[in-house]
């Protein structure tokens, strides 16, 4: 079993075959020393700076954040805008407000050595680009292309990635933390109710997929019993935080595909997303993550989880839509996990099989989108979220029920993970107190 630490893992991407090296730089290098080495070097005699206008000359207390060179030697690089800086000694770029180096190039090539170029940014990612026309890489790309492709490129070259890039995450492993519900207000254990009528609860909220009010209602009518629906809401959050642990203790050990999408549901009148992973076989949820966005950052915890009881040596392959969260997210597994398995990005585009390896990973498509029709199903009475703990309390619960205790038709009316606790039970109502009383041990 693999630990979260020490998920094993690798992938094959065309554009991190080699990873880049640091642009060898001396930041910091006086900028007395960078003088007379040009002097001595390129016989280049480096003057100070002879503005045109006093407007143009950069203040006395602005220095190079770079090599600390002083204001004789800078110049405002755009005119009267006088939004950036240039160092005539390091040709660095800087705002005189931040003093911030703006795109400095930090990465080299691996097949060129030349300096990669910041090529887009954005919160979770900057993507560095190599620029050379010579680069090896570039120039043996290029040459694949046909007569076709080579017209196509002129106009359309963002469809075509010839040159090397490099991929450089702002966020951290520490930082992959799955979702989980809110520690309980409600103390399960001494709560006014019986244990079976906490059960019978969790029964027609979750298993029956009936709201908060119908609930109540179910058990006014039927049972005589008088709980309001705020108690059945409240009853369900204390539960799911139990049952979210129960899901992740218990998940078990998962198959060599799983398939991977997202499906939103709206919190306080917003979208936000559910990340779910199941398993091609046995059917059992393996990952659900709730997220403000469909962004890498997301993808990469839920595939983390989805993968964290793999076997030593298993070979995966996960499936997903054409989201590039999911291959950028196996690319940051990639890099920062430091793998040794290997795991495959399958992935299915539009409805209709256009390509080979749509057709051939189709069949696993179509069972995550089941799952999420499922799901939407138990949610649709919820008619949104007041919070973010609402939404995952259910989806959690919804999960446990799901793996635990739902007959599957397409595994002979057994759920997707058997334990045997739950066969000594017949009824839902108490398999849901065995669940809880399980994880509160």
């Amino acid at each position: 079993m693999i630990s979260n630490n020490s998920i094993q893992i690798t992938v094959t991407l065309a554009w991190i075959e080699i990873l880049p090296k640091l642009l060898k730089k001396n930041p910091g290098d006086d900028y007395q020393k960078i003088i007379a080495k040009k002097e001595s070097t390129e016989n280049k005699v480096i003057q100070p700076v002879k503005p045109r206008s006093d407007d143009l000359e950069v203040p006395e207390h602005i220095s190079c954040p770079n090599c600390n060179a002083p204001h004789q030697y800078l110049y405002f690089n755009n005119g009267v805008k006088r939004s950036q800086i240039k160092c005539k000694v390091c040709d660095e770029h800087f705002n005189p407000e931040s003093h911030v180096i703006k795109n400095p190039a930090v990465f080299t090539c691996p097949h060129c050595s030349s300096p990669l170029y910041i090529w887009k940014h954005s919160a979770e990612v900057t993507i560095h680009k190599c620029g050379n026309d010579s680069c090896p890489k570039y120039v043996k790309e290029l040459s694949k292309l046909n007569a076709k492709e080579k017209k196509l490129l002129k106009t359309h070259s963002s469809q075509f990635k010839l040159r090397y890039q490099y991929r450089d995450y702002h966020f951290k492993i520490d930082d992959l933390q799955h979702a989980a519900p809110d520690i309980p207000r409600v103390n399960l254990k001494k709560i006014h109710n019986s244990q079976t009528i906490l059960g019978l609860i969790l029964t027609f909220f979750v298993s029956f997929a009936s709201s908060a009010r119908k609930t109540a209602l179910i058990l006014k009518m039927v049972f005589n019993i008088n709980v309001s629906y705020q108690t059945v809401l409240n009853y369900a959050e204390a539960a799911s935080y139990y049952a979210h642990a129960f899901n992740m203790k218990y998940k078990g050990d998962v198959d060599d595909i799983q398939a991977g999408d997202e499906t939103y549901i709206k919190i306080k009148g917003k979208y936000n997303y559910l990340f779910f992973f199941i398993s091609a076989q046995n059917r059992k949820i393996t990952s659900y993550h709730l997220a403000d966005n469909r962004g890498t950052f997301p993808a990469v915890v839920a595939m983390r989880e989805a993968i964290r009881t793999s076997k030593e040596n298993q070979t995966q392959t996960l499936i997903s839509d054409g989201n590039p969260s999911y291959p950028s997210g196996i690319h940051f597994i990639n890099i920062k996990l430091e793998p040794e398995n290997k795991l495959i990005h399958g992935k299915v585009i539009g409805l209709q099989n256009l390509d080979s390896e749509s057709e051939k990973f189709r069949p696993f498509k179509q069972i995550i989108e089941r799952l999420n029709r499922t799901y939407k199903y138990h949610v649709k009475p919820a008619n949104g979220f007041n919070s973010f703990n609402g939404a995952f309390s259910l989806t959690a619960l919804f999960v446990s029920f799901y793996n635990f205790l739902r007959p599957h038709f397409s595994l002979n009316y057994k759920p997707p993970v058997q334990l045997q606790m739950f066969e000594e039970v017949t009824t839902i109502q108490e398999k849901w107190i065995k669940l809880l009383s399980s994880a509160f041990s």
